[in-house]
């Protein structure tokens, strides 16, 4: 009995984006099934960003079975909006690719380090003591310094 009555109100509650937009709830409204009324932060900056009445010509125009793609891109668009506002998705896009690149530059710096590794331990005449035996980091032979210092990273690469 109680499970009916929890259903019955929740079907009286509206959804997020009626509640903020202080409407009553239609049967087949078009927000209802991708912001229910315990979310109402997503559809605040979805609202925020691209305007209920945008989203809601985007939803009708889209199949049925596109809309909650399209939703949940609108989602994280308008959050990365909310917290960057002039470049939103594609600055955080360029941050995660300057961080890749970053690290493939290090990948690079140790896999050379590797082959220079075993290359001296081939190479005759070798004393046989391990490369970095002091504890320290790392260092290449070649560079005399920590492999996975900043400042040997091309710094060109973060200037616009």
């Amino acid at each position: 009995m109680k499970e009916r009555e929890r259903k019955q109100a929740a079907a009286a509650s509206p959804c997020a984006a009626c509640k903020l937009l202080r409407r009553r709830c239609a049967k087949y409204c078009v927000f209802a099934p991708y912001f229910p009324a315990e979310e109402p932060h997503k559809f605040a900056n979805v609202h925020k960003v691209f305007g209920a009445s945008n989203v809601n010509k985007m939803l009708q125009e889209l199949p049925v079975h596109q809309r909650g793609d399209a939703v949940s891109s609108m989602v994280y668009e308008a959050n990365a909006r909310v917290r960057d506002p002039v470049y939103g998705c594609v600055g955080a896009i360029s941050s995660l690719q300057q961080q890749i690149d970053l690290l493939q530059t290090q990948l690079a710096l140790a896999q050379a380090e590797v082959v220079h590794l075993r290359l001296r331990q081939t190479a005759p005449g070798f004393s046989g003591s391990p490369a970095h035996s002091t504890g320290s980091p790392p260092t290449s032979r070649l560079m005399g310094r920590p492999i996975f210092e900043m400042d040997m990273i091309d710094q060109s690469m973060w200037s616009c």
